[in-house]
């Protein structure tokens, strides 16, 4: 390949990856939403998350099964809790360092 090849495949790649993020922005900028899309948007990171770390949270070994006593769903929980009671990040990551150790200790007894 040339470099004209090269720069021509690094332009293309570039407008594949920013078009799709940029053509939504452009287009729902200029619009009022909803109110009721705009709730509903709000939630989406939320549901990614959930989707992404509980199967990690409540399943192990190969092939995956249900282990509701694992470290992590121990920590997960009383770190939950807090992070809904005080809404505080820091707060959060430590009490969830502390409950995952915690668990870990108890879970070697």
């Amino acid at each position: 390949m040339s470099h004209r090849d090269y720069l021509l495949l690094l332009i293309a790649m570039g407008a594949v990856t920013y078009g799709p993020r940029w053509a939504p922005l452009f287009w729902l900028s200029r619009r009022q939403l909803p109110a009721w899309l705009m709730d509903w948007l709000a939630l989406v990171p939320a549901a990614i998350l959930s989707a992404l770390l509980l199967p990690e949270l409540i399943t192990s070994g190969s092939p995956r099964h249900i282990d509701p006593w694992r470290p992590e769903m121990l920590a997960a929980l009383p770190t939950l809790l807090f992070a809904l009671r005080t809404r505080s990040l820091a707060g959060t990551v430590l009490v969830g360092m502390f409950a995952y150790w915690l668990a870990g200790k108890l879970m070697a007894l």
